[in-house]
């Protein structure tokens, strides 16, 4: 057999990383709800919209879910046609790369070798089709060994809080669609040279959605985080046996804090990476929606409108928020405020303070306020 017909052969699974909290969305979000596991946008969950986009293209049996202790028990309800040995708690957080490859780890144990999606749990997506159609030339691409896809987001302006992919010549048309040769990964730049970036036509948004096969990552991770291998191969025998957890949770928290971008995808673009690495533009209505603001502006007709989930009355009042499901709201010559109301707290801030929701979770924490974590 060709290696390239077996290439063909090989599964593809889809590794959702749902193990954020999502602090600016506080009151909703909590400890054991964060923003993947609330219907932020639309009646389902971030989570549930994650997984169903995929759908056909990769079913549910096939998803794995990278999440912790105080969430798993809720992400297997969300995704009960999941099989539950595919929600992978970790012990301690340790950034992207250790999360990334610890899903690597048990595919390779259940399968030797497959195509892998790598996602984010809590973003949103306008243009599904489109979506399905570039994450299918996506893990076409990255059936090859050695090849590293990305995602792209064409920049709509100069955001200082996003990574950034420098795109070189065009050289594949997997499905139709165009993929660039990847010349340099850059995190979150200042504003002069992120304006720089989007004129320049060439850069693309970094959104964390990463395509290859789990031979390729486990071979980059061994190069580039030969400790953190190591380790997780450690782990890797243990699957299935009575050891697993004992050894989880004695390896994981020794392993190195640091995100897949910084690991393996910027030194996979320097000269001797070893690897070949490509973006795909990816034009579908992205968004990461960060904060109470960035859902308005998903959800309000215009600019001036209000946007409310139960009934309301408003009067002369503009640009608002008012997220109250279980009370009557009046609002009155208030314009572009933030009203969240759940049964314990309300969060009342101007939009253009809601990025600052955090500082509330921080604070609560620093006052052992626990019951309202």
């Amino acid at each position: 057999m060709k290696r390239g017909e077996k290439s063909k052969r090989l599964p593809t699974s889809a590794v959702l990383l749902a193990g954020g909290r999502g602090t600016r969305f506080w009151p909703r979000s909590r400890t054991r709800t964060p923003k993947q596991l609330l219907n932020i946008v639309g009646k389902e969950t971030m989570l549930r919209q994650t997984a169903a986009r995929l759908q056909p293209l990769i079913p549910l049996r096939n998803v794995w879910v990278v999440t912790n202790a105080e969430q798993a028990a809720a992400v297997r309800r969300e995704l009960h046609e999941v099989p539950a040995s595919h929600v992978l708690s970790e012990p301690v957080g340790r950034n992207t790369a250790a999360a990334i490859a610890l899903a690597a780890i048990h595919l390779a144990h259940e399968r030797t070798d497959a195509v892998m999606a790598v996602l984010p749990s809590d973003s949103y997506v306008a243009d599904t089709r489109r979506y399905r159609s570039l994450v299918s030339a996506a893990l076409d691409l990255a059936r090859a060994p050695g090849n590293l896809v990305v995602l792209g987001l064409p920049p709509t302006r100069p955001e200082t809080g996003y990574g950034y992919i420098e795109s070189g010549r065009a050289v594949a048309r997997p499905r139709g669609v165009r993929a660039y040769t990847v010349r340099r990964f850059t995190e979150k730049p200042a504003l002069p040279l992120a304006r720089k970036y989007v004129a320049s036509g060439k850069y693309f948004w970094n959104a964390g959605m990463f395509f290859w096969r789990v031979s390729t990552f486990l071979d980059a991770l061994r190069r580039f985080l030969p400790a953190t291998h190591t380790a997780l191969v450690e782990v890797g025998r243990t699957i299935g046996t009575a050891r697993y957890e004992s050894t989880l949770r004695r390896v994981y928290p020794q392993l190195e804090n640091i995100s897949v971008d910084y690991a393996v995808m910027e030194r996979a673009t320097q000269p001797g990476g070893a690897s070949q690495v490509f973006v795909i533009p990816a034009r579908v209505g992205w968004s990461d929606i960060g904060s109470w603001a960035a859902v308005f502006e998903l959800l309000a007709a215009g600019p001036r409108g209000n946007v409310t989930t139960g009934p309301s009355f408003t009067l002369d009042a503009e640009g608002n928020y008012l997220w109250t499901p279980k009370k009557f709201v009046a609002a009155i010559g208030v314009r572009d405020l933030v009203l969240v109301e759940t049964d314990d707290a309300l969060l009342l801030c101007t939009r253009d303070r809601s990025q600052d929701v955090g500082k509330v979770v921080k604070w609560l924490e620093s006052h052992r306020q626990k019951k309202l974590l």
